[in-house]
């Protein structure tokens, strides 16, 4: 839960006084990694390097093994821009959420909040980028003024998730170390926003973004390094270095744990140890333990195959359950590895979205009737699919939060997600479709049979397998299910115009949901839920572009999240949320399958630390971030 004003920082400050009390500031012991750039003297010893106030792990109290300093991790992906998993994985942020969802300070020292409305940040005194300078307010000044509050560098201005009831913060810097961000009306997103897997980043390295900055460089070599960028502006120079998630430009400073040290595009990218890191366990030892971290850029195809022949130390991403048995396989003939078996965070393992903002006027129409998208729903054999593709181990349903999470009603994982043809067909008929052909499909309003082409990323064999089942089941009550596999990104932005009628994704990312989780994402606030990209897209722009929405449903949900937003006691936030999700599971926005299917995760027999039970999670969790991978270590420092 959130702290309050009263107990908020002052139970920060408690426990960072305990752990010193406790272990006596132990000595901190300098990392044979960077022994000799000390010992040259262009780096300082690690004692001048840490925060004054560091981050204490006590990895014994939480039930983990001490380790070493050493070695390489390697690790795969499977696009050049997913480099910036790393940033992912290394996961510091602001404030993070530990193993139980609970949200704790990690890169502040700690927060006060009152009310929701003011949130006093303060800084670690002596915390410092990964090149040495200081980390203080004038980085979080830096953000405000120049970056978000400046028109050629943010057309948009700052993001969203600060505007509250359009309004922005005032945001106010008293010393070096503390920010303070104010409302008139609360903004109960604010810290979630500031853990997320993709962290907003409301702080920039300003010491090394000012050379690229009009309001702060030379005239002269601001426009050398202009051209000789090959960008039309400074502000398009300043955009191209500032790329704190895409984490490609190797000379930005960071906080991570790891630095990258790989210039431009490669097959293999290094990632070092950050000499400043802020996080040390309570031997003295300054984590991240592992030294170095190499991503290889491969194939998705070879993911699997190379994983088995054991080129990964530690590797989920580009794996799949119908890879198990490989990964089992590669085991069993001897690789040094372990296949563990995670749960999955997302709400639905499959899912299917209807676009209610389809261009087509006829299949709109259509698809807004929730008697078509609860016939689609139940003429799915769920347990088929299961027992087909995920050996049972899946659990069939409609898409909701899952059992982890206070909201979990199985009746909600049972509405309209029940194998009943007969059921669909009637719902059909009344929706107006009885007219058929000599197969047996159903014609629109406008003489067209109903085809509904189904779009897909094309990345997992299972989405495909699945849609061939449901090819089946549909045409059975009158539907022609065509299947169409497109690139993400294309797909995306087809969904975004109107040009998709239905596509294939996961569920909601989140599907572990606290009273404290925003239900932003239940409601019509953002274009990537593929079910309504257009009324998304109308929040996201304050109505410059898509459309307000227009279904009754559709608009209590805004409301219900405003009231969420507003709630000053949880009781009122756990309403909202249990309004939202019924409203859910009876619009059948979105068509869950199945859900918690099994997400298998490799492990290097000598990589320590890894929980042999997880969730692979996107938010919360950051997928291996929340179990801390810079407490990951080898056991013979190797790696």
């Amino acid at each position: 839960m959130l702290k309050t004003l009263k107990t908020a920082l002052p139970l920060a400050a408690t426990l960072f006084v305990s752990v010193n009390a406790a272990f006596a500031s132990p000595r901190l012991n300098e990392s044979p990694f960077w022994q000799s750039e000390v010992s040259s003297g262009n780096l300082p010893p690690v004692e001048e390097r840490v925060p004054e106030t560091p981050l204490f792990v006590d990895l014994a109290q939480e039930g983990r093994a001490f380790g070493q300093q050493g070695g390489t991790l390697n690790t795969m992906v499977t696009r050049s821009k997913d480099i910036r998993q790393m940033v992912v994985y290394g996961y510091a942020r602001l404030v993070g959420y530990d193993r139980e969802y609970k949200l704790q300070p990690d890169i502040l020292l700690g927060y006060e909040n009152e009310g929701n409305r003011r949130f006093t940040l303060k800084l670690r005194p002596g915390h410092r980028w990964s090149n040495g300078d200081p980390f203080t307010s004038d980085d979080f000044r830096y953000w405000w003024e120049d970056v978000a509050g400046n028109p050629a560098l943010s057309p948009a201005g700052p993001p969203d998730f600060l505007r509250v009831d359009g309004t922005l913060p005032k945001v106010s810097f008293p010393d070096e170390q503390t920010v303070i961000y104010e409302w008139k009306t609360p903004n109960a997103q604010f810290l979630q926003n500031l853990a997320q897997a993709r962290p907003p980043f409301i702080y920039r390295p300003s010491n090394y973004l000012k050379q690229f900055h009009a309001n702060y460089a030379d005239a002269t070599a601001l426009a050398e390094e202009v051209d000789y960028a090959r960008v039309k502006s400074w502000a398009a120079l300043h955009n191209k270095y500032d790329n704190m998630y895409k984490f490609d430009n190797h000379e930005l400073p960071t906080l991570q744990p790891w630095i990258n040290a790989s210039a431009g595009k490669k097959i293999r990218h290094q990632f070092v140890r950050n000499p400043y890191y802020h996080r040390v366990d309570t031997r003295g030892v300054q984590l991240p333990y592992i030294d170095t971290v190499e991503m290889e850029i491969v194939s998705a195809g070879l993911v699997a195959a190379k994983t088995n022949a054991g080129e990964s130390d530690l590797q989920a991403r580009g794996l799949g359950f119908r890879d198990i048995p490989i990964l089992r396989k590669g085991e069993n003939d001897g690789a040094d590895y372990k296949t563990y078996l995670w749960g999955t965070g997302a709400a639905s393992q499959i899912a299917i979205y209807p676009n209610l903002n389809v261009n087509d006027p006829v299949w709109r129409t259509i698809l807004r009737d929730v008697r078509v998208r609860r016939a689609l729903s139940l003429s799915i054999n769920r347990a088929a699919i299961n027992r087909a593709l995920f050996f049972k181990l899946a659990k069939p349903g409609a898409m909701t939060v899952l059992e982890q999470s206070p909201f979990f009603d199985p009746e909600m994982r049972k509405a309209w997600a029940s194998f009943d043809p007969e059921l669909a067909n009637q719902l059909l008929d009344e929706a107006g479709l009885h007219e058929k052909d000599h197969y047996g499909i159903r014609y629109l309003p406008d003489g067209r049979l109903m085809e509904l082409i189904v779009e897909t990323a094309g990345e997992r064999q299972e989405v495909e397998n699945a849609l061939q089942i449901i090819t089946d089941d549909w045409r059975d009550v009158g539907v022609k299910l065509v299947m169409r596999p497109l690139d993400r990104d294309i797909l995306r932005n087809r969904v975004f115009s109107g040009t998709t009628m239905a596509s294939v994704w996961f569920g909601w990312d989140n599907g572990l949901p606290q009273s404290y989780t925003s239900p932003a994402y239940l409601a019509p606030t953002d274009q990537v839920f593929l079910a309504w990209p257009k009324w998304g897209q109308h929040y996201q722009t304050g109505g410059e572009a898509g459309e307000a929405p227009d279904l009754v449903p559709a608009k209590r949900l805004m409301e219900l999240m405003h009231d969420w937003e507003n709630a000053t006691n949880e009781a009122e936030r756990e309403s909202a949320w249990h309004e939202m999700l019924k409203i859910h599971a009876n619009e059948v926005y979105g068509i869950g399958i199945v859900a918690g299917a099994p997400q298998p995760v490799v492990v290097s027999n000598r990589l320590q630390n890894v929980p042999t039970k997880g969730i692979w999670a996107w938010e919360p969790g950051a997928h291996f971030g929340i179990y801390r991978p810079d407490e990951f270590f080898f056991t013979d420092g190797e790696g």
